[in-house]
């Protein structure tokens, strides 16, 4: 679907949460370039980012809000007069407490909070959840190579468990508590499970990368950039048509050239001892068919324009 007339955007507002995550300020500063105005949910933010924030967006059709997850007053109160929510969730990637359960409870009353929050906000029409591909991968099933995986497949939560997948299961039930409250609140939700997402700031320490050699294994190892990201989830609110989950991906790491520049970019050259004389390519098991379908005919020139106008 192509993107909206500059005059259905511009009467159009939407709630991003969390905007000041890599992929929230983002998703501002794009949304903006299509004309919406943008209210910018942070949900705790450090001394001196809002009004930092504030002060970057002056003159522009943004306004900051704080909104704690576990505060649903001040949920309803930044999603007040809009039609769609893009909500994410992105712990600190170094943060310890990523690689305990008690993570996995905090996420899902996270999701549990916010769309309850927007069962009773009458404006919101659209809800797209941001969840991950290590919800669909993580099963019994795994290493079963006849089997391949979409956006139908979930995560087993035992298996997860089993495991220490924290990041599997975490993305698993907060995603699944988002649906159930969906479903059962007449919510329109789409979601969308993005690979592991590139930037300068992935490490080693990415709780994503738990598992890692098992995907690549078994050819279910995907990256997304962010620009392909964002493009997905403003594609996926704009066509009237998009439903359920979809897989969100633009690369697949199943070959040892793929592997070994991936490798170089989280470790040290001394640290990745990977073999060049392996030439094998695993065979990719995983589909984003149903986005690639949607996104054929998406406008994506927006992100070549420059974001920082005064």
């Amino acid at each position: 679907m192509a993107s909206p007339p500059d005059h259905q955007a511009s009467k159009t507002t939407v709630c991003v949460m969390d905007a000041s995550g890599h992929l929230g300020s983002t998703l501002v500063h794009r949304l903006l370039l299509r004309g919406y105005t943008v209210h910018a949910a942070l949900h705790n933010p450090p001394p001196g980012r809002m009004e930092y924030l504030e002060g970057q967006y002056r003159n522009k059709k943004v306004k900051v809000f704080q909104a704690d997850p576990f505060d649903y007053h001040s949920i309803i109160q930044a999603m007040k007069g809009c039609s769609g929510l893009f909500y994410s969730f992105e712990p600190p990637t170094d943060d310890s407490s990523y690689d305990q359960e008690v993570m996995t409870e905090v996420e899902a009353r996270a999701a549990h909070n916010v769309l309850e929050a927007c069962a009773h906000t009458d404006s919101i029409h659209k809800v797209v959840f941001t969840s991950s591909v290590t919800a669909v991968i993580w099963s019994h099933h795994f290493n079963t190579t006849s089997l391949d995986v979409d956006e139908r497949n979930w995560s087993d939560i035992n298996f997860c468990k089993r495991f220490k997948l924290w990041h599997g299961l975490s993305k698993t039930v907060a995603e699944k508590t988002a649906w159930a409250l969906a479903m059962d609140r007449s919510i329109n939700m789409v979601s969308i499970n993005g690979g592991l997402m590139m930037g300068p700031d992935l490490n080693i320490t990415n709780p994503y990368l738990k598992g890692a050699a098992e995907m690549y294994d078994d050819g279910l190892f995907v990256t997304v950039d962010l620009n392909y990201l964002v493009d997905s989830h403003i594609c996926v609110f704009e066509d009237v048509s998009s439903y359920g989950r979809y897989l969100c991906f633009n690369q697949i790491i199943n070959c040892n050239h793929n592997a070994v520049k991936l490798a170089h970019s989280l470790l040290p050259p001394s640290d990745t001892a990977i073999s060049m004389e392996d030439t094998k390519v695993k065979q990719q098991r995983i589909s984003n068919k149903k986005l690639n379908k949607l996104m054929v005919n998406f406008d994506v020139d927006f992100h070549q324009l420059d974001c920082s106008e005064d």
